[in-house]
């Protein structure tokens, strides 16, 4: 069988034909940035930066909630939720009524 161009005959083993799945490093990487979103998050771009650090978060885990075995995940997650919750918060309270408008 014959590759073509961008597609490989040749997987991962541990894969099983799956090319979607992340490795132990990938995952740690995207914990990390993650939770450096999150804390960003808290001083600058809040609503930019906390949905970010969710995303990164969900994907170092695996996209599934199978326990504590990433930490620096969950607490990406967590961290991102609470920055995002927020930002919402800001934006609704700049919003409301008694800001000088009529």
């Amino acid at each position: 069988m014959m590759a073509g161009f961008g597609n490989s005959t040749r997987k991962h083993p541990r894969t099983r034909g799956r090319t979607w799945s992340r490795s132990g490093p990938d995952r740690a990487t995207l914990a990390i940035v993650g939770v450096i979103c999150a804390v960003a998050g808290f001083f600058v771009l809040h609503i930019l930066l906390g949905p970010l650090a969710i995303l990164c978060g969900w994907l170092a885990m695996g996209r599934r909630w199978d326990g504590g075995r990433s930490i620096p995940a969950l607490v990406a997650v967590v961290l991102g939720a609470i920055d995002t919750l927020l930002a919402l918060l800001a934006i609704a309270g700049a919003a409301g009524p008694g800001n000088g408008m009529l």
